[in-house]
């Protein structure tokens, strides 16, 4: 992705009136890329806000991901949520698709139907969500980057920030080439940030507000920051990343923060999404994964 700070558009209340309003304010802000989803149900609502502010294509970053109604449908209905995401987002097509949750059994048709997308112009390049390791190893094994890896995953989208800092799924997909992209970077606000000692003294040593600190402290790692919000201040505040930076020891303090019950509420979270919107919904793990 061009920039290190995005606008995320999950549903915001207020109707295609509200989510008009923030469209308008991101632009205004300097926010360039947009990450949308099928599961977010506004993507219709962002193409009407982008095209009223008549920003060139060439100016944007749009992102999309199928969800997993669509993924365990199969292939034809992958590709038809890709023509229904450009309709939508009234644009020529979409920068970067996401296979939203590795559907067992599913995903691996899903990510091919991608490819077919990309082959024929509507998708630029193809990106993961919520992927572990195994799930990656399972698109590798089932030949689906291509022959010479030219259809090998952009991006990773995954929760980052120093209550789930899952090091070895970082170091994993970066060291694979694959970018990380971090959502939920800024935890789960003010009452997360008061209960995280390390932030707290983080916060204090830099003058700088929690939001500051915590996408600083993912692009200074190399992984992009999609940031969710609606005021315009909150935007800008988000934004202001690249005039100061973090010592090496404030880095390390924030990203030891996770607890081992950290990594199992997320492996529950995990076990219950891939499934989720599915006929088998409720359904186990299959296989071991690697969480942390």
């Amino acid at each position: 992705p061009p920039s290190a700070s995005g606008a995320g558009s999950e549903p915001v209340a207020g109707g295609p009136e509200v989510c008009a309003k923030v469209v308008h304010d991101a632009l205004t802000s300097a926010y360039t890329m947009f990450d949308c989803a099928e599961f977010y149900s506004n993507e219709a609502w962002v193409g009407d806000a982008l095209k009223s502010a008549k920003t060139p294509r060439n100016c944007l970053y749009l992102i999309s991901k199928v969800w997993n109604t669509t993924i365990y449908e199969g292939p034809d209905a992958v590709k038809k949520q890709v023509d229904k995401a450009i309709a939508d987002l009234k644009c020529e097509y979409i920068d970067m698709m996401l296979v939203h949750w590795p559907v067992p059994g599913k995903h691996v048709a899903a990510y091919n139907a991608l490819r077919e997308c990309k082959a024929a112009g509507k998708v630029k390049e193809i990106g993961l969500s919520n992927y572990c390791i195994e799930d990656y190893e399972e698109l590798r094994a089932a030949g689906a980057f291509g022959k010479d890896g030219e259809d090998k995953p952009r991006c990773n989208q995954i929760e980052v920030n120093p209550a789930l800092f899952r090091k070895k799924t970082i170091d994993f997909f970066q060291k694979e080439g694959v970018h990380i992209q971090a959502y939920r970077g800024l935890m789960q606000g003010a009452a997360a940030w008061a209960a995280c000692a390390p932030l707290q003294e983080v916060c204090k040593e830099t003058g700088r507000p929690a939001a500051q600190v915590l996408g600083r402290f993912l692009v200074q790692q190399g992984i992009s920051h999609v940031p969710k919000a609606s005021a315009p201040e909150r935007m800008l505040e988000n934004r202001d990343l690249f005039t100061f930076e973090l010592s090496k020891s404030q880095v390390e303090r924030l990203s030891q923060v996770p607890t081992p019950e950290a990594i199992e509420n997320f492996k529950k979270l995990y076990t219950k999404c891939i499934w989720r919107d599915t006929p088998e919904e409720g359904g186990a793990m299959l296989g071991s994964r690697t969480l942390d």
